[in-house]
């Protein structure tokens, strides 16, 4: 499809997503409480350079002249999240007035700029006292989402085109509690299924909260980062059962519940020698499986996975399970081998035929509209000296992860949307500020904005409808910079 345009309907949702602990900054104003991430990244050695989150790219006080740049960009929508500490500093109680001002005078400002407001009621930020009464290990933090779910769909209800109850659960769960590279740091694999499934209830108990709220026409849906792994050997069936096991975990963990009802059987026996699943109280499932209207895509790159090799041992780095603290509860014994380049600054490989794959999977078994809600790509980027930033890398990214969007639409996908990730770039978690994802650069000294050269593509592209036709990559692939 390199060579023909790929035109998407009128319809179709284009935007930039971003996430409030990594833009926001003003970590200590406007009533805000701790989230576990200021917890996190204050804690000596957590994050890359000791970085946190406290100034970001100081959009709480930008906000204005940063909705100015979307719509200057013409995006008809921008993904943003709800800092629930900033609303309700502890997670339980009154709403913080000042906090729920900040929001509803950002949705008002994205609405007059012709913007739609897509938010996320949670990405990551867990009000820290809710995290030491337990965080997602007990029951009770799935109910206060609820309840702050509700008071946030009475204050802002009226003017959200859509809502996403919880960003990539996966990370939540087990990076920040069995890995302990996010988050809140911990290193339990029981704990980590724990927060699996109560990040599970929360979702959808959140759900009906809205809809309580709102009405039975309340648009509400959940951001999964749905992983593409494939056997290193697919003739064999050892690896195609290492897939299997990651899938499991990885992906069918929350699909299953979110979308079925029910959690998939083959977990459950994956992972028995941990957990019995007894946090799993009688009608939990049932109310997970709340309908929702779409599923969002989080999509970055691929993997390789194989049974061990005990003749042919690959290097520690690869072997997941080497590490007491993998995040691959369940499945602890799989190898990855390095996937080909090119990479991403982060060492992710680049692979649109895996997004293609992925839309088409969950259009196939899960049979629900889709909208891809991140996409996008870290490269080594800089202010050159002419003031501009070219960054023909992402652009190529960009342009064959809209092909590969295309593709899956033609097959049959129901595709409404995507949103590239990230809008600017900004603090991304463990690596600080060394990664940059946006297609605006930030100078993270001055907080000045610029303009990368995909920003204007994207501009282009938002603005046809399609991609360009007979485009020449500015770049070869082979010199995209490794991690």
């Amino acid at each position: 499809m390199t060579d023909a345009v790929s035109t998407f309907p009128p319809e179709f949702l284009w935007g930039a997503a971003t996430a409030a602990y990594q833009v926001e900054g003003a970590a200590r104003e406007g009533g805000r409480g701790p989230s576990i991430w200021d917890t996190f990244s204050h804690t000596p050695g957590r994050t890359l350079n000791g970085d946190t989150g406290d100034v970001a790219i100081d959009h709480y006080h930008r906000w204005r002249e940063d909705l100015d740049l979307m719509a200057g960009l013409g995006l008809g929508a921008y993904r943003l999240s709800i800092s629930w500490p900033r609303v309700q500093p502890g997670g339980t109680g009154e709403l913080n007035a000042e906090g729920v001002a900040f929001y509803s005078d950002l949705v008002d400002g994205l609405i007059e700029r012709g913007i739609r407001p897509v938010v996320t009621l949670y990405h990551w930020d867990l009000p820290d006292e809710l995290e030491q009464a337990g965080g997602w290990t007990v029951r009770e933090t799935a109910f206060a989402f609820a309840d702050y779910a509700r008071a946030i769909a009475r204050a802002l209800g009226d003017r959200v085109a859509l809502w996403t109850t919880l960003n990539e659960p996966w990370c939540s769960a087990f990076l920040g509690y069995a890995s302990g590279v996010h988050a809140p740091g911990r290193t339990d694999p029981v704990a980590a299924l724990r927060a699996a499934h109560h990040l599970n209830l929360a979702h959808g108990l959140a759900v009906a909260a809205i809809r309580a709220e709102l009405g039975a026409e309340a648009q509400v849906g959940v951001t999964l980062n749905t992983h593409v792994h494939r056997p290193a050997d697919p003739d064999s069936a050892a690896d195609r059962d290492a897939v299997r096991r990651l899938d499991a975990v990885g992906n069918r963990i929350f699909l299953d519940p979110m979308l079925r009802g029910a959690y998939p059987a083959d977990l459950r026996a994956d992972v028995a020698h941990l957990s019995d699943f007894s946090f799993v109280q009688p009608g939990d499932e049932a109310l997970i499986g709340q309908r929702v209207d779409l599923l969002g895509v989080n999509y970055y790159c691929t993997s390789r996975a194989r049974a061990p090799r005990p003749e042919d041992p690959l290097p520690a780095s690869t072997q997941h399970g080497d590490s007491a603290h993998s995040p691959w509860v369940g499945a602890e014994d799989v190898e990855f081998l390095p996937e080909p380049g090119p990479h991403t600054a982060m060492g992710w490989n680049i692979d649109p035929s895996g997004l293609t794959e992925l839309l088409l999977r969950l259009h196939t078994e899960y049979q629900l509209p889709l909208m891809v809600t991140e996409n996008g790509a870290a490269f080594d980027d800089v202010c050159s000296a002419d003031g501009a930033v070219h960054d023909p890398e992402r652009i190529d990214y960009l342009r064959g992860h809209l092909e590969a969007v295309a593709e899956a639409r033609a097959a049959g996908a129901d595709v409404r949307g995507y949103f590239v990730w990230s809008l600017f770039d900004n603090f991304e978690w463990a690596f600080g500020y060394d990664r940059r994802f946006g297609v605006v650069y930030v100078d993270y000294d001055t907080q000045e904005r610029v303009l990368k050269d995909s920003a204007r593509w994207y501009a282009q592209v938002v603005a046809a409808g399609a991609l360009p036709a007979g485009e020449q990559p500015g770049r070869q692939p082979s010199a995209v910079p490794h991690a």
